[in-house]
């Protein structure tokens, strides 16, 4: 019988209900001519591009063919060779928000911001005695519009200068008594996050402000962290809060909000406390639209498919534990898509044939119910042996080069077309031999079997068929969830699971 091994994270309040966990997985429909509905694909690597600044990398953005990081205290310039050039001296250590009016770059560090002038090369804090400084900040229409911190305020600065600010120049988004904690232009308009409401804005040309309220376009659900907000997919997404609650992950659905979040992962945030310092980021490769929600004090980071409507996670690997992606922001350069480290000046890009984290070890995992839903009479049963149909024999080089032969330039790896070798010191081949690892828990996940490894077969080898035997009965709860997992570097895809089962009357 097919084991329902496919689908996306869904781990309920109580795992004897649901624990289906996905970490570095993403599942992938096969609408026609696939083996299966879909299959489960590998999230991907971290490959070095630079290392800018002492880091953390607490934005990134690009305008006029160049990329512009803010590492650590400074703002860096870097070109497409990924060299890079100091430019100043920014505050803060936490996240920016930028925005750029094709000549200047504004960056609000919350509350003190920053121009870059890309013409005269001047750099320069936003001095005007009429600043009362920024938390995030948008382009509409040649305005840079930024909202003042603790306040219900926006403003906006003179037409196409950054640098000047009229004492007069702001409104109030007064829909509600809460603050605005954050502010994005989407479609020409302005949306104004506060803590319990959302109201929408455009430029209408009037004399005194020229942004007026849209009619309508008001709802009750706000913001629980200013830079959760994001755009993706031709709409908006973010971590919402209101009157009655926080923690659901909301979609842009015309001026109101419509929820994304599974109760799965609205119970985890629940779990996490501090949700104010969330970010969200966004990004597409091979036609997935990915909302990356990351979350720094409790250290996990989940991602949303807008191409699957699924849910999984994202995590390095360091100890035996899984820790929040290294990733803090986000942008789309030189053909690449590039992310900063959270903790150094690392630049990476995400790449889908990489199966490390800039050489550190990436941990695949997922689990889920042996018997498919309302298949469970709850009576024993003899779980004879469990196939895992999945993509084998596709061990990769560690770096690009002609695969007929490759010394790797530390000349601890040499690959060939017959596969991928070690090199000790007296120069003995030994093939690399990925495994994967299975274990299964025969109370609903609250304990653990030991692990139990397979071969998924060295370079060449794609007739290699994953199997486990003896698998044992079903005891206590007559349920079982299995689990596997990986950290070699090679791919993995996921077609499905074959498990021969026996049932009883006990």
């Amino acid at each position: 019988m097919k084991t329902q091994i496919l689908g996306s994270s869904y781990v309920a309040r109580s795992t004897n209900a649901a624990d289906n966990r996905m970490v570095n997985l993403f599942p992938e429909a096969t609408p026609e001519g696939g083996k299966e509905a879909g299959f489960l694909s590998r999230c991907p690597g971290l490959s070095l591009l630079a290392t800018i600044g002492d880091g953390p990398v607490r934005g990134l953005w690009t305008f006029n063919g160049l990329g512009y990081v803010v590492s650590g205290q400074g703002l860096y310039e870097i070109g497409p060779n990924w060299a890079s050039t100091y430019l100043g001296t920014v505050s803060g250590t936490g996240p920016v928000s930028m925005a750029d009016n094709g000549t200047q770059l504004f960056v609000a560090c919350n509350p003190e911001s920053y121009i870059y002038n890309s013409s005269t090369y001047v750099f320069a804090q936003i001095t005007d005695p009429d600043f009362p400084g920024a938390v995030t900040v948008c382009y509409l229409d040649g305005y840079f519009v930024f909202n003042e911190p603790n306040s219900q305020r926006i403003w906006i600065t003179s037409l196409l200068d950054g640098t000047a600010v009229d004492p007069l120049d702001f409104a109030s988004a007064e829909g509600s008594p809460d603050g605005v904690v954050s502010i994005i232009a989407d479609h020409r308009e302005v949306w104004l996050f506060g803590t319990n409401s959302v109201e929408v804005w455009y430029d209408s040309g009037a004399t005194d402000f020229p942004l007026t309220r849209i009619q309508g376009a008001y709802n009750e659900i706000g913001c629980a962290a200013a830079y959760s907000v994001a755009k993706l997919d031709n709409g908006l997404f973010w971590l919402g809060s209101d009157a009655r609650g926080r923690g659901i992950v909301y979609r842009a659905n015309g001026y109101t909000g419509a929820r994304v979040s599974t109760h799965a992962i609205e119970y985890a945030i629940a779990q996490y406390g501090n949700i104010s310092d969330a970010i969200g980021y966004t990004y597409q490769q091979e036609g997935h639209a990915f909302y990356v929600l990351l979350f720094p004090s409790a250290n996990a980071t989940w991602v949303f498919d807008v191409a699957t409507q699924a849910w999984h996670e994202r995590a390095s690997f360091s100890n035996g534990q899984f820790l929040r992606h290294r990733s803090n922001c986000q942008m789309n350069y030189n053909d690449e898509i590039v992310v900063g480290d959270f903790q150094n000046g690392n630049i990476y890009a995400f790449d889908l044939d990489v199966y490390s984290d800039n050489g550190s070890e990436q941990k695949w995992l997922r689990s889920w119910r042996a018997l498919a839903t309302g298949q469970n009479t709850l009576k024993r049963t003899t779980q004879h042996a469990l196939q895992l149909d999945c993509e084998v024999g596709t061990v990769y080089p560690v770096n690009d080069s002609t695969p007929q032969f490759l010394l790797a330039e530390n000349d601890d790896f040499l690959i060939t077309e017959s596969g991928v070798y070690l090199i000790d010191e007296i120069a003995v081949l030994t093939p690399s031999n990925p495994q994967v690892l299975l274990r299964w828990s025969d109370d609903g996940g609250h304990t653990w079997s030991n692990y139990h490894s397979r071969s998924m077969g060295a370079t060449g080898q794609t007739g290699q068929r994953v199997f486990w035997r003896r698998l044992g009965m079903t005891l206590k709860l007559r349920d079982r969830v299995y689990e596997i997992s990986g950290t070699d570097a090679n791919k993995i895809a996921i077609m499905g699971a074959e498990l021969h089962v026996s049932p009883t009357d006990a």
